[in-house]
């Protein structure tokens, strides 16, 4: 695959998850959902608008830089607060559509991460480091899909951390 190749496919796989977030914030029932949803959608607009400028740049100049690559993922304490907010109002509410929503959410991240690690270890050096960024950051947006996940099916953890211990009650 060429770098031109690599990135307007990284360009469909943006767009699928952008349009799979934009959905879930308009059919999410709680507001905290729908913000977290809404700020994943925001996240994957911008990649697409970046992906497009680098194919741009990499026409004009024969080269493809990193530059301009942010992330609007907010820090993990304040991704902690909403968490406690969501855990209130959550609490026996029927959670089956936003789980639905979550779990095509990771589907798709995953399979936008593999992507990626794929193109950091099969394309020329010089183009790698796009990949490596887009990587990384939907490595995080995977780890914030899987810690929603994980919290609303009540399996006791929430970003990797035990929140209960059966054994202790």
């Amino acid at each position: 695959m060429t770098v031109e190749e690599a990135i307007n496919t990284a360009i469909e796989y943006e767009i699928k998850v952008r349009d799979a977030y934009v959905d879930a914030a308009r059919r999410a029932k709680d507001e905290v959902g729908q913000k977290v949803f809404q700020t994943l959608a925001k996240e994957e607009i911008h990649h697409v608008e970046y992906l497009k400028e680098k194919l741009e740049e990499l026409q004009r100049t024969g080269k493809v830089t990193t530059e301009g690559l942010r992330t609007s993922i907010p820090p993990k304490e304040r991704i902690a607060e909403a968490a406690s907010i969501l855990k209130t109002k959550l609490e026996g509410e029927d959670r089956g559509q936003e789980m639905e929503m979550l779990r095509k959410a990771l589907a798709l991240e995953t399979e936008t991460s593999g992507f990626y690690r794929r193109m950091v270890s099969d394309l020329p050096g010089d183009a790698r480091p796009l990949f490596a960024r887009f990587l990384e950051v939907e490595e995080g947006h995977l780890a914030i899909v899987q810690a929603e996940i994980d919290y609303m099916s009540g399996t006791g953890f929430w970003f990797d951390m035990q929140e209960f211990d059966l054994e202790k009650g």
